[in-house]
């Protein structure tokens, strides 16, 4: 009986989640309250029907590996892949480590993109069968990780230490969601970077500047935008966080 998984969407031709062009998965379901998330359809597991709007569908492994092979000419043709997103993928490891196990027998490059949250036996399901992680940190500072999120960062730390000092075959890319007020301070950055720059397989650092994309969703769904006042980061600004951060790491983005 082939393992189901909680759909939110799928998105094709995407070329900001990995190399080529990229299908990007995205799964319900999510441990995380992130105060900027973009996604707020995705952070329930279960079907939401909101503003004549239904989010999520129920797949089985065979019935995504059967859309994933829709876009296989154009994942050789761009040196492209899938990529996991959500919500959050390792809140279904099982169904994940599936998919990706049969696209990569396909010679087809797998990628995910997890916040961490979770112990490292969920995330060694799908270890073998990635070729590049991303990781988001979203702040070094434990206690205000948890007023931020939800959560401490005792599983995101812990499982990127793991995975940096490991021997995977694997890309680990570190992503930080720059957002004003919140993370982006010298202290925060400084931090940050001393962390980033003591892991020995780390192949780089993107810094990601906050964006607003998800705030009609929110409405659409009756919740409440916890940042409402936080404005786009400037690109002057961006470029000073990320020379802190290559002052401790060579590849950043």
């Amino acid at each position: 009986m082939s393992l189901e998984g909680t759909i939110l969407r799928i998105e094709r031709s995407s070329i900001h989640d990995g190399e080529g062009l990229r299908t990007v998965i995205f799964l319900k379901g999510c441990p995380l309250r992130c105060a900027w998330c973009s996604t707020p359809e995705g952070q329930a597991e279960e079907i939401e029907s909101a503003g004549g709007k239904t989010y999520g569908s129920v797949m089985t492994v065979d019935e995504l590996m059967t859309e994933v092979v829709k876009d296989e000419v154009f994942f050789f043709h761009s040196s492209g892949g899938i990529t996991f997103s959500g919500g959050e993928p390792l809140q279904q490891a099982d169904f994940v480590a599936e998919v990706l196990r049969r696209t990569q027998m396909l010679g087809i490059n797998t990628a995910m993109e997890s916040s961490l949250c979770f112990p490292f036996s969920e995330l060694e399901k799908v270890l073998p069968h990635l070729n590049i992680l991303f990781a988001d940190l979203k702040h070094i500072d434990s206690e205000r990780h948890r007023d931020l999120v939800g959560t401490d960062n005792r599983f995101i730390m812990d499982n990127i230490r793991r995975v940096a000092a490991a021997d995977y075959p694997l890309e680990l890319i570190v992503r930080i969601p720059l957002i004003p007020g919140v993370n982006d301070d010298d202290e925060t950055m400084h931090k940050m970077g001393e962390f980033l720059g003591s892991l020995r397989n780390l192949s780089s650092v993107e810094l990601l500047p906050y964006h607003r994309l998800g705030v009609s969703t929110y409405n659409n769904l009756g919740m409440d935008y916890r940042l409402p006042d936080i404005k786009v980061p400037s690109s002057s600004h961006m470029k000073t966080r990320r020379e802190i951060i290559s002052s401790y790491v060579e590849a950043v983005q």
